[in-house]
């Protein structure tokens, strides 16, 4: 009987400090990337597609998002109330036009670009403000050039324009980037509804790496190719990927949706998914600008 309980009392004090390891495991749960888009433009819905994309990104790729609009519409020029989720972004995309943020807001975007954190811009966000001259945040007009390498406004001494609203583009990966992560599973070439915005040549900007061309299609001038997706490191040292392309209906060409969703993968320094979940359910009808009034 000795014997017996003296066997025992061994089995449990050698199990005592497993359980107790289990039990006080110090490490917490890894939290899933925090993804926060940052909706305001005028013309082409990104208040209404960012959001379905979002909703993919957390049923298909297990992220966690958070979509800020312009508020009390996408014509409101001066409030994007919420930015302050921005200090706990793992990555922040950007569809901005011509905004006229109060410099409390602006400081959030401010402390984002300037952390190095990945940063990721859509179409109009070349023009994401336009203060006038003599305005304490004037200067804030070059935040597109900062962040992303683009045009810093639209037309002006960059000559930032596009080819007419009744044309498209013809888009293609450029030969030599075609093996770069963002364009896995992404077809040689393809078709967006966008007009094709003119960039060159002065941008984008000396280092940015440049993914895909894009040819306008019927366009209203003389039109030359021009880039369309490209990656950087900006000067604060964070992970770039920008797009001119953007139109509500790019969001439902399935080659358009495969690349940017790699691209927020190989931002967040994730492996990009080898296999396509399917094409995402965006389907929204191009608005054009509506006076809200």
């Amino acid at each position: 009987m000795k014997r017996i309980i003296s066997i025992l009392l061994l089995a449990i004090l050698f199990a005592w400090p497993a359980k107790s390891a289990v039990a006080h495991d110090p490490t917490p749960p890894k939290k899933k990337p925090l993804i926060v888009f940052v909706c305001g433009d005028h013309e082409y819905s990104g208040e209404q597609t960012l959001p379905l994309l979002a909703a993919e990104l957390e049923k298909k790729y297990g992220f966690r998002t958070k979509v800020i609009k312009s508020s009390p519409d996408q014509n409101s020029e001066a409030n994007i109330p919420g930015l302050e989720a921005l200090a706990e972004a793992d990555l922040a995309v950007f569809y901005l036009r011509w905004r006229l943020l109060p410099a409390d807001q602006i400081a959030h975007i401010d402390a984002y670009l300037k952390s190095g954190k990945p940063i990721m811009g859509f179409r109009t966000s070349t023009h994401s403000f336009k203060y006038p001259a003599g305005d304490p945040l004037e200067s804030y007009n070059a935040f597109p050039e900062k962040a992303f390498g683009s045009p810093p406004g639209w037309d002006g001494p960059a000559k930032h324009y596009h080819y007419g609203h009744q044309s498209s583009t013809d888009a293609s990966i450029i030969p030599a980037m075609a093996k770069h992560p963002i364009l896995t599973g992404v077809d040689p070439s393809f078709h967006v509804r966008s007009w094709l915005y003119k960039v060159l040549p002065d941008y984008p900007v000396k280092g940015t790496e440049w993914l895909m061309m894009g040819k306008a299609v019927d366009a209203d001038k003389s039109a030359v190719e021009q880039p369309i997706a490209w990656t950087w490191e900006n000067n604060y040292k964070a992970r770039v990927f920008f797009t001119t392309m953007g139109h509500p209906e790019d969001f439902t060409v399935e080659s358009f949706q495969r690349m940017v969703v790699n691209a927020i993968h190989w931002e967040l320094g994730l492996k990009v998914p080898s296999t396509w979940s399917g094409k995402l359910d965006i389907n929204v009808p191009y608005r054009g600008i509506v006076n809200s009034k």
